[in-house]
């Protein structure tokens, strides 16, 4: 199994900065694809960003150019770099894995964006 624990969620302004940090514990060997994921209220869970063991990554439309995804391999941790966010980026924040196992997601952090 493995456990993921997020941080750095909270309240930050239109157009501000913001990292969100996400750290793997357990059957970490096991890590393929680190993704995070989130979830506002009345709206299904959406993929944000993606990256692969070899560090190809992938972003939703409406957050390209403006976040980036980065992981640690020696560490396995996984960061989201939220930059210019918008109001419309407020939500739960969740990170997920894809292992040999299986998926595994975190417990969320919050981040709303307003001034």
């Amino acid at each position: 199994q493995v456990q993921l624990v997020e941080s750095g969620g909270g309240l930050v302004q239109p157009g501000g900065s913001l990292r969100l940090s996400c750290a793997a514990s357990g059957s970490i060997f096991s890590i393929n694809t680190m993704d995070w994921y989130r979830q506002a209220p009345g709206k299904e869970r959406e993929l944000v960003a993606q990256i692969t063991s070899g560090g190809r990554t992938n972003y939703a439309d409406s957050v390209k150019g403006r976040f980036t995804i980065s992981r640690d391999n020696a560490k396995v941790n996984v960061y989201l770099q939220m930059n210019s966010p918008k109001p419309e980026d407020t939500a739960v924040y969740y990170c997920h894995v894809i292992t040999t196992s299986g998926g595994y997601w975190g417990q969320g952090t919050q981040v709303t964006v307003s001034s």
